[in-house]
């Protein structure tokens, strides 16, 4: 069975895959595929969009994007343009730039990313300070390694690396490479 609220709006040639629940004031737009498994709450999604086994509630998905499966976008969450987020990824209260890919297992949570940014598996925003919720902003064309934890508030600058399981604790100047825990650059990125 799948289940589609009175108030939504799916365009031309997209496709609704079986135990689909499309709720709200939910659109969909053209050549997009939205399931199997898949539940949408009060969100838009573009053109040409893949939305498998997962979740979006309250957000604004582009075109050409890919979601899932088992991955969660909520709390006025924009993913721009063909970005890519993978398997279990969730994204919380974030914008995601065009071409920013997020293939598995990570946590985006309060932070504002750039266009072209390389999350790899495992990376955390770590935007929870016991009081606060707290910011993480990631320049255009960053490498975030995987299993890196970003100790938010921090400012990753544009076209800057950070090594596998690096905990960056202070903001990181473009065209840096850091790494270790806690993170210490070591050159700049050529």
């Amino acid at each position: 069975a799948t289940y589609i609220d009175y108030d939504v709006k799916i365009g031309e040639d997209s496709v609704i895959m079986p135990n689909t629940h499309i709720l709200g004031n939910s659109e969909i737009g053209k050549n997009s595929i939205v399931g199997p498994n898949s539940i949408i709450g009060s969100s838009k999604i573009g053109d040409n969009c893949n939305i498998v086994s997962s979740m979006l509630n309250d957000s604004i998905v582009r075109n050409n994007v890919n979601v899932g499966p088992f991955s969660n976008v909520r709390n006025n969450s924009y993913l721009g343009d063909d970005v890519c987020l993978g398997t279990s990824a969730e994204v919380n209260r974030s914008r995601l730039g065009k071409g920013t890919k997020t293939s598995h297992f990570s946590y985006i949570g309060d932070a504002l990313v750039g266009d072209n940014v390389n999350i790899g598996a495992g990376t955390v925003t770590c935007n929870y300070d016991g009081k606060n919720k707290n910011k993480t902003i990631i320049g255009d064309d960053a490498f975030i390694g995987s299993d890196t934890m970003l100790i938010a508030p921090v400012k990753i600058g544009s076209r800057s690396s950070t090594g596998a399981g690096s905990v960056v604790t202070h903001d990181i100047d473009d065209e840096s490479l850091v790494v270790g825990v806690p993170a210490k650059s070591i050159s700049k990125r050529t």
